[in-house]
């Protein structure tokens, strides 16, 4: 039982990293176009497309968000680690074991934040880009934020499981 769930798990983690990357994909790639594409039209034609601007800086923001999903599964976030190479391992394990508990806290608490702000969003019929529902275009950053609390929650069960049973393994999530 326990290794079919294990196995969905495994598929569903692959399925998550796929239309991650590739969601990174379409993003940077429609950024690049868009704002190439903006440039050329100012410079050459002293035109350009309209509410362009608006999109680019939705567009970053998705990016950003997007990213730091795909960083947090990594691992490969942002750690400020200047003493782990003077500490001993077992006290790098200990740390890095608070600081991720301490990120999951945070990253569910701004996911919270955010998701009400969305809802304030919703409820004054705020817009973007002329006619588009602004909480769509911002529904981004709490699903964001509750991922990366889900991922630094996962890393940390993950961590202790290795701890206690000292294995190498990952938890598959």
């Amino acid at each position: 039982m326990s290794h079919g769930i294990l196995s969905l798990l495994a598929r569903l983690e692959r399925f998550g990293r796929l239309a991650e990357n590739a969601a990174l994909v379409v993003l940077l790639g429609s950024l690049v176009l868009l704002a190439v594409g903006q440039i050329i039209l100012r410079e050459v034609f002293e035109t350009g497309f309209f509410r362009a601007d608006e999109l680019i800086k939705l567009l970053v923001l998705w990016l950003a968000m997007v990213g730091s999903v795909a960083a947090t599964r990594d691992n490969r976030h942002i750690r400020i680690d200047a003493l782990s190479h003077l500490l001993p391992d077992k006290v790098v394990t200990s740390i890095r074991l608070f600081v991720d508990v301490f990120a999951a806290i945070v990253c569910g608490v701004v996911a919270w934040q955010a998701w009400r702000y969305l809802q304030l969003e919703i409820e004054f019929e705020d817009t973007v880009l002329i006619d588009v529902p602004a909480w769509i275009a911002h529904v981004v950053v709490p699903g964001a934020f509750a991922l990366m609390s889900y991922r630094f929650a996962i890393s940390v069960i993950s961590d202790i499981f290795r701890t206690a049973t000292g294995k190498d393994g990952q938890v598959v999530a």
